[in-house]
C-alpha cells in the first residue's frame, strides 16, 4: 500500500478545520502531527487524518436531538 500525503490546504478542506484550529489541536495532542517531506515542507499521512476523522463523534442533524417526545405533553 502506498502512503499518500496531504498538504495543509487539503487537510483543512477534508476536516473543515482552520489552520489555527489544526495547530491548536496538535499542541493539545488531539490531532495528528505532520511529517517532514522536504527541507521546508510538511504533510499529513492520509491514513492518520482518516483515523482521526473516524474517531470523531458523529453529529446529529438538527431536529434529531434527543429530548422529550411530542406526545409527552
Amino acid at each position: 500500500m502506498t502512503t499518500r500525503f496531504l498538504r495543509r490546504a487539503d487537510v483543512e478542506e477534508l476536516t473543515g478545520l482552520s489552520r489555527s484550529t489544526i495547530y491548536a489541536a496538535m499542541e493539545a495532542g488531539e490531532f495528528p502531527r505532520p511529517v517532514r517531506i522536504g527541507r521546508r515542507a510538511v504533510a499529513w499521512r492520509q491514513e492518520d487524518i482518516q483515523e482521526w476523522a473516524d474517531s470523531r463523534p458523529i453529529a446529529m442533524p438538527r431536529g434529531d436531538e434527543p429530548g422529550p417526545s411530542p406526545s409527552a405533553e
